[in-house]
């Protein structure tokens, strides 16, 4: 699995609106491009939904 970086995540999430659900996140990633790495990351999230781009990143690199 390659590495990914948290701008990937900023890049693949540009023009969300939070709060927002995994499902429209991963649509949003694909639409912009990210690679399936992130958004296998993103649609095996724990949660089911974001109240911002802080919890998405501490969600899938798992910062606590």
């Amino acid at each position: 699995m390659a590495d990914i970086s948290p701008i990937d995540l900023q890049k693949a999430l540009k023009g969300a609106e939070y709060p927002a659900g995994r499902d429209d996140l991963v649509s949003l990633a694909r639409d912009n491009g990210a690679d399936d790495d992130l958004v296998s990351k993103l649609r095996d999230a724990s949660a089911d939904r974001f109240d911002g781009p802080d919890e998405v990143q501490k969600t899938v690199f798992g910062d606590a």
